[in-house]
């Protein structure tokens, strides 16, 4: 990818820089504009703290940024809370783009917290004073990454292991996230990408492209989520087990066109991740 140039002092913030998708966007944009971590509990220097919650932070952390990437603390609660409290500030500071992390097919009943990333979508549609950029990736490769490294050979999923699924390399919806950050509004205001893998593959053929025996077993949600959930909040473990039955019914299926044109090269597979 070409990187795009800024004009000097023109930050851009990463709002949930500490979570691996943030991370991962700071990674992608490099030295090729000064970048602002922001997150919910500085762990490093040069990071900004901000209280999400009640807003306290945001002014000093988005003044002084052309441009801000949102990502939420996953399956929050109130999301749209969060992200009107953001958008204020963002609109206050002068930000001249927004770019909102959202999921593919948010306008699903089915989802929950999909339908609060579609909240939040309308929200910054309808928004005088901010030109905006929404992405929208697919369930990231990634999630699997201790059976595709090749540090276990098992693998317990809570819905139907053949389901369909564009799966996304996390890297990949990074690089297009600093394209769009470094391109600028003009570029890219009012558009929505949907940020899809390039095939559709399931659980079961994903494991099986590691080339080794790799136990799929299903096992029930609730069970699911007292072995690697425990720390998750009743509401939490509500939007996750209505995520897993839709997924049993559906699977997970988005386009990768979009995700093309922004790296100018096909998307990377799962046999591209392998190797």
């Amino acid at each position: 990818m070409v990187r795009r140039s800024t004009p000097r002092g023109a930050d851009i913030a990463v709002i949930g820089a500490a979570g691996k998708t943030g991370a991962a966007v700071v990674s992608a944009l490099g030295s090729a504009a000064p970048v602002r971590r922001v997150v919910h509990t500085a762990r490093r220097t040069g990071d900004l703290a901000v209280d999400l919650e009640t807003g306290a932070g945001l002014d000093e952390a988005l003044t002084g940024c052309r441009a801000a990437y949102f990502i939420a603390p996953n399956l929050h609660p109130d999301e749209p809370g969060l992200f009107e409290r953001f958008l204020g500030a963002a609109v206050d500071a002068g930000v001249e783009h927004v770019v909102y992390h959202s999921v593919a097919w948010p306008y699903t009943p089915a989802m929950p917290h999909h339908m609060d990333k579609a909240r939040c979508e309308d929200a910054l549609h309808i928004r005088d004073g901010v030109r905006w950029t929404v992405l929208q990736p697919c369930a990231y490769a990634e999630n699997f990454a201790a059976v595709l490294d090749g540090d276990s050979d098992l693998l317990e999923v809570p819905y139907d292991s053949d389901a369909p699924f564009s799966f996304v390399a996390l890297a990949d919806v990074a690089a297009a996230a600093a394209r769009v950050l470094l391109d600028g509004a003009d570029a890219h205001h009012g558009a929505t990408y949907e940020l899809g893998g390039p095939q559709a593959v399931s659980v079961r053929q994903l494991c099986n492209a590691t080339g080794r025996a790799v136990a799929v077993i299903r096992v029930p949600a609730a069970e699911w989520m007292e072995r690697h959930g425990r720390a998750l909040t009743p509401d939490a473990r509500a939007r996750l087990a209505a995520m897993f039955e839709f997924y049993d019914r559906h699977g997970f299926v988005a386009g990768s066109a979009s995700l093309a044109a922004l790296l100018e090269r096909a998307p990377t597979s799962v046999v591209d991740r392998l190797r």
